[in-house]
């Protein structure tokens, strides 16, 4: 008598990570971390509503598209995302960090917020974002 397959088909997968069907705004000036997170985020059943990779552009995607949380990378050309972090989160929506410098890098009233420590991995992009989506972050003061 053979064992029962118990890995789940790619579909079963995504659903079981709570994240199936969650729309993603990327925002990552590194087009090989882009494709990446990508990639990722499809094999989790996340659907990318929109990629951005300057200031500007991530400005005008944050208010023209729907999505479920974002994906900031700290450092974009050169400019520092905290303030569209926190334009986020006043307006209630999750955030994730992706940095390559860590948490401690992150200003004492942001460092709360899920952190994509980079190079990462599938599950640590999993992990960051049910964290994000678990619940409100709020401000620190």
């Amino acid at each position: 008598m053979s064992e029962p397959d118990t890995t789940l088909a790619p579909a079963t997968a995504a659903q079981a990570s709570g994240l199936a069907g969650r729309r993603v705004l990327v925002i990552e000036d590194e087009s090989m971390v882009t494709m990446l997170l990508q990639d990722f985020l499809e094999d989790i059943g996340c659907e990318v509503a929109g990629v951005a990779s300057r200031l500007k552009e991530a400005r005008e995607k944050i208010d023209t598209l729907a999505f479920d949380v974002a994906i900031l990378d700290v450092n974009l050309n050169g400019d520092q995302t905290f303030p569209l972090a926190e334009a986020l989160l006043a307006q209630g929506r999750p955030v994730v960090f992706a940095t390559g410098y860590g948490a401690t890098t992150l200003p004492p009233r942001l460092r709360a917020l899920p952190v994509l420590q980079k190079p990462f991995q599938q599950d640590d992009l999993e992990r960051a974002l049910r964290a994000a989506l678990s619940g409100p972050a709020a401000l620190v003061s």
